[in-house]
């Protein structure tokens, strides 16, 4: 028997729902639910029980992870936390989450969601592991009551790859933004000009054709400063260590921050973003920057493409290119402070307008509503 006031999310991550669900999460605990956080414990555990009032479970989940007997350990974690928990309903979120969690509540017939916040590495390399994987993930999805996409390049691909089938699904605004908490501020008005670059250390986020890019525009441009800020040690096949950034340092050409708790601070001190990923669902910090009357660079693929209006809010480089990034740094240094804080009021007007993170709550509410309506049928 589910337990009617009580909803779990499930995450490859604390950070991941404190940072990019946290409104939902709200949203939910003041709509009356009991809401319980089911992720690997790490620093923002705490924050989400604290500061938003959520019940927390622990889950043994590795993102770059592929052993048969840790992988069987989430799996069977999952289907003893949502057997104990009995929840109404389900929304997973992140590739691993999605599948594993899909599968778990697909064995206990717990109604689920999906939420495809980008193809992870599992589309963006090809192997017999990963097509596996795929074929997993196509199984989990046709169980949910609805599979949530942040992009219809995304949405075109599961569907083409029969990983949908008849589930019914939603293209939605990336996870919404507040732009109350982001709010638009002046492009600053001293040099030196700064680019900032916000993402977890992946090789996949093109953070080496940043570092790249940062050392072609230098030698013409000496006083620009490069930002670099994310979290090293990320559990991921493509994540870069903690000597190669120190390299990077040493050689003076980006600035590395960290992994910050606020990076509004950041963002007001930078004059464009840059995301040269290869391939996202809907970068948030990109979002997060517009919020902020900041343009943004980022790499011509799925998802990053549809982050901004080209030539209005932001610009777009070739993917996997530090020349083509360089480019479009040089571009935007040669720009007049006029243009660029055009192309940032642009970005700010466009998120009040398209991604709002209301619409993103309001679909989530709506199909908890449908759930209940079901389970009070039955």
């Amino acid at each position: 028997m589910h337990r009617r006031d009580t909803v779990v999310l499930v995450s490859n991550s604390s950070w991941y729902l404190y940072n990019f669900r946290r409104g939902t999460l709200l949203a939910l605990r003041d709509a009356g639910f009991r809401v319980i956080s089911l992720a690997p414990h790490d620093v923002y555990t705490r924050r989400l029980v604290e500061e938003l009032g959520v019940e927390h479970r622990p889950l043994a989940m590795e993102g770059k992870s592929t052993r048969l007997l840790g992988e069987g350990k989430s799996l069977l974690t999952l289907v003893a936390a949502l057997r104990e928990t009995r929840p109404v309903f389900v929304f997973n979120f992140t590739v691993k989450a999605n599948i594993y969690s899909g599968l778990a509540c697909r064995l206990l017939g717990i109604p689920y969601a999906n939420n495809v916040s980008g193809l992870g590495t599992a589309f963006l390399h090809d192997s017999w592991l990963f097509r596996r994987v795929r074929s997993l993930y196509g199984f989990a999805n046709r169980g949910a009551r609805r599979v949530f996409f942040q992009n219809r390049e995304d949405h075109e691909l599961f569907q083409a790859h029969g990983l949908l089938r008849d589930t019914p699904s939603t293209v939605l605004p990336g996870s919404g933004m507040n732009t109350s908490r982001f709010a638009f501020s002046p492009l600053p008005a001293k040099s030196p000009f700064t680019f900032v670059m916000i993402a977890r250390l992946l090789g996949d986020k093109g953070v080496r054709e940043y570092v790249q890019a940062a050392e072609q525009v230098r030698r013409e441009y000496p006083e620009t400063r490069f930002l670099l800020i994310g979290p090293l040690g990320a559990s991921n096949r493509t994540a870069i260590g903690e000597q190669e950034v120190r390299r990077w340092q040493a050689a003076g050409v980006i600035e590395y921050q960290g992994e910050q708790n606020d990076v509004r601070p950041w963002l007001e001190q930078a004059h464009v973003l840059v995301l040269p990923s290869y391939r996202e669902g809907m970068p948030r910090t990109v979002l997060e920057a517009a919020a902020m009357g900041r343009p943004s660079i980022v790499s011509d693929v799925p998802g990053c493409r549809q982050a901004v209006v080209a030539g209005e809010t932001g610009w777009l480089c070739e993917v996997q290119s530090a020349v083509s990034l360089a480019l479009r740094m040089r571009e935007c240094l040669a720009m007049s402070p006029e243009r660029l804080q055009q192309a940032g009021t642009a970005a700010r007007r466009r998120i009040e307008e398209e991604f709002d993170e209301r619409i993103v709550v309001a679909a989530t509410l709506q199909l908890l509503r449908e759930a209940e309506v079901e389970c009070l049928a039955t």
